[in-house]
């Protein structure tokens, strides 16, 4: 058995034999795995309405295995969009109790965006219930997997080699314009983004370097200076610092400190044993050398945030005042 896909948001579990061939053994649209022994096969099935598991047996009825998994306090309400001439997946998550030409929204871009995961899947994931959760604060949330992100075969993932920002970048900007002119309800003049890990990198050069298009961000455990980063992770995309020291400055927000002119909130865990605080440190300590106002928000325990409600909470009331919103 084995995993594949033909299309980014959807991961299916496959069987092949030489007599049969290549067999497709999950149906609905999601993230699927599984395992077979002794002729029984458990099929694991991640979808938009939850976490299913079924048990097959040969030449008897399937038996759907009871979970009890707590369900999230918000249903993600996804319309799925396919943006510019690369079709970037991208999901627009809008208010539950939005009426299409009643109101103008916020929108807050959300994405992960690097190399290491995909967002925009057809499953309901964690990250999914918390853009619905900002959406229901009153903003129309763009979640988009643009270049460089897995799923889309090495072609995809190469395209940022030696600049891990620039595609990205321009990625995102291609996703809002597309959610904007799929709901024209989107204010494009109240535009922030939030970001974790690369994320934040992200989040962090968007307001530094288009200012014009994103007006707030929210930058959490971001690597600011590519040169602190894992040693193997970071030579894997943009080569030998010594090579290429350009590519470490391209793929790097703390060389545009200076350029910083909208509100930014920066945040890490000071236990991070991955995104090493010093990062964070160093990116303030550059923007209070140019003379730029941010703000910076310490927290306990390491690389995943344990305050979540209280970071969402501060994160929002960051965001409304950043965007001058009422929520």
């Amino acid at each position: 058995m084995f995993t594949a896909s033909d299309e980014p948001t959807e991961t299916h579990l496959w069987s092949y034999d030489p007599a049969h061939g290549a067999v497709r053994l999950s149906d609905e649209p999601g993230i699927h795995t599984g395992l077979r022994a002794a002729g029984t096969l458990l099929l694991a099935s991640h979808t938009e309405t939850g976490h299913t598991f079924r048990l097959s047996r040969d030449g008897r009825p399937a038996i759907r295995v009871t979970t009890h998994g707590a369900r999230p306090v918000v249903t993600p309400r996804v319309t799925w969009l396919r943006a510019g001439p690369d079709d970037i997946r991208t999901a627009l998550l809008l208010p539950s109790w939005h009426r299409p030409g009643e109101s103008r929204l916020p929108v807050l871009m959300a994405p992960y965006a690097g190399p290491a995961m995909q967002l925009v899947t057809r499953a309901r994931s964690w990250w999914m219930c918390e853009a619905q959760w900002f959406a229901e604060a009153g903003y129309a949330v763009v979640v988009a997997d643009g270049r460089g992100t897995p799923g889309r075969g090495p072609a995809w993932e190469k395209t940022v080699h030696g600049d891990s920002l620039t595609a990205p970048l321009r990625d995102q900007v291609t996703a809002l314009r597309a959610a904007a002119a799929h709901c024209p309800d989107l204010d494009l003049d109240r535009v922030a983004i939030r970001g974790w890990s690369f994320g934040g990198t992200l989040a962090a050069a968007a307001v530094l370097r288009l200012p014009e298009i994103f007006h707030a961000a929210v930058s959490g455990a971001a690597p600011s200076d590519q040169r602190l980063y894992d040693t193997h992770w970071r030579e894997r995309f943009l080569g030998h610092p010594d090579d290429d020291p350009a590519a470490y400055d391209r793929s790097s927000p703390i060389g545009d400190a200076a350029l910083l002119r909208r509100p930014l909130l920066l945040v890490h865990g000071l236990g991070d044993d991955n995104v090493v605080p010093a990062h964070t440190l160093r990116m303030s300590a550059a923007l209070l050398e140019a003379g730029r106002p941010h703000q910076v928000l310490p927290l306990p325990g390491g690389h995943r945030p344990t305050a979540l409600e209280g970071l969402l909470k501060h994160q929002l009331a960051f965001l409304e005042s950043a965007l001058n919103c009422t929520g």
